[in-house]
């Protein structure tokens, strides 16, 4: 292996976005070994859709676009990252129990903790931010 693999896909701040880029993911990991059918595929890919729905919702008006960074390092490290020009970062806020959504950073987190990984948040040149985690590679290997 090189010594990374990366793309990255900048989309539209409108809700149709988080299924294209849960799509594009989907095939990029499939280039890269990992086949769409497997358990790991599904997490990454609702890990993307979360931190997707999140920079859509709650940028909504401010960042006219997000962008998803995926980073297969060396390390055999993936780094999944939904970044926006919106300066405020996510903050948990409490969901009563009959709320629908209010979740999806609680869902990210778990689901990273669970892999193994790490969840962070990092500001970017423009004065946005990027909502990184970080999971071991769950396919082939070098």
């Amino acid at each position: 292996m090189a010594d990374h693999q990366e793309a990255t896909v900048t989309l539209p701040s409108v809700p149709a976005s988080v299924a294209v880029a849960r799509r594009r993911i989907a095939h990029l990991l499939a280039e890269w070994g990992l086949p769409e059918d497997t358990g790991a595929a599904d997490v990454i890919r609702l890990i993307v859709s979360e931190l997707a729905t999140n920079a859509v919702l709650h940028t909504r008006g401010y960042s006219p676009s997000f962008t998803v960074e995926l980073r297969l390092d060396r390390d055999e490290c993936l780094r999944i990252g939904v970044g926006d020009s919106y300066p405020r970062h996510p903050r948990r806020l409490p969901a009563a129990v009959q709320q629908d959504n209010g979740r999806g950073l609680v869902i990210v987190r778990c689901l990273a903790a669970e892999q193994g990984g790490g969840f962070h948040i990092a500001p970017t040149a423009d004065g946005g931010k990027t909502v990184w985690v970080r999971l071991p590679w769950p396919g082939p290997t070098s």
